[in-house]
């Protein structure tokens, strides 16, 4: 056997009997009375504490649970955040408007699906709706063409509040051209009489306000500002002006 082996054996001999030799100390240590109260609060105390020891182990692995959750919610939020800063850099100018087309091809869609309904009533025909024609908005980029000389400190959403503005005042109008001049009251069949009045030969056809009409239906003021943002829409051929018994007509391109 060699030297090492022996020492190792030895050693390992030594600390079985001092281990021994502890425990039989802490034995007689708890037969004394003066020790057994405090033997016991400590056992007491040791109890309490590996409870405390598992409550501390459960809330670790809920709150890694939660951090995780929290980091899943975060992922998404920036997916979110990314997708709704692409919209903001992509917002279309405006959004178009339905057209003729796909307003008959709805009225002729709704006129089959009521004969198949009921085949065998006779069905009226339908009228066409009649279309206002009104101002399309100014798109980003048009706004970036005028010179800088009209647009002045004008601003993108004021000259599109100014359109929308000249579009209830032709939406107002032409509903009432378009109504039965039976169904009007005196009031409005004296304003359906001026519009009638306000017509020229240069804007049969064409859908037009003046500055009454603009009064009448909207609370825009026609005043310097209201003149440089109409610059602004026939330079970027939106409106154009038809002039005759001292009156300007604002015709929609």
């Amino acid at each position: 056997m060699a030297s090492s082996d022996l020492e190792d054996l030895c050693l390992h001999i030594n600390m079985k009997i001092s281990t021994i030799k502890k425990t039989l100390q802490l034995r007689n240590i708890g037969q004394e009375p003066s020790l057994k109260s405090m033997l016991c609060k400590i056992g007491h105390d040791m109890v309490l504490l590996h409870d405390l020891l598992n409550k501390m182990e459960t809330e670790v692995q809920q709150q890694e649970k939660l951090n995780n959750l929290l980091k899943e919610l975060q992922k998404s939020a920036e997916r979110d955040q990314n997708e709704a800063q692409h919209l903001c850099e992509n917002i279309p100018p405006h959004l178009p408007k339905p057209t003729r087309s796909c307003i008959t091809g709805l009225t002729v869609k709704c006129e089959e699906q009521a004969k198949v309904v009921e085949p065998e009533r006779a069905k009226k025909p339908t009228k066409e709706p009649r279309l206002i024609k009104e101002v399309p908005l100014i798109t980003a980029e048009e706004f970036e063409s005028v010179p800088a000389y009209m647009k002045g400190r004008l601003t993108y959403d004021q000259i599109n509040a100014v359109v929308q503005d000249l579009n209830k005042a032709v939406v107002g109008k032409y509903k009432i051209l378009h109504q039965p001049l039976k169904s009007m009251n005196a009031p409005v069949r004296n304003l359906y009489h001026r519009f009638l009045e306000d017509e020229t030969k240069d804007t049969k056809g064409e859908f037009f306000i003046v500055e009454a009409d603009i009064k009448e239906f909207t609370q825009l003021k026609v005043d310097k500002r209201f003149h440089g943002i109409l610059n602004i829409l026939r330079h970027c051929q939106r409106v154009r002006e038809v002039r005759g018994s001292k009156l300007v007509r604002y015709v929609i391109c």
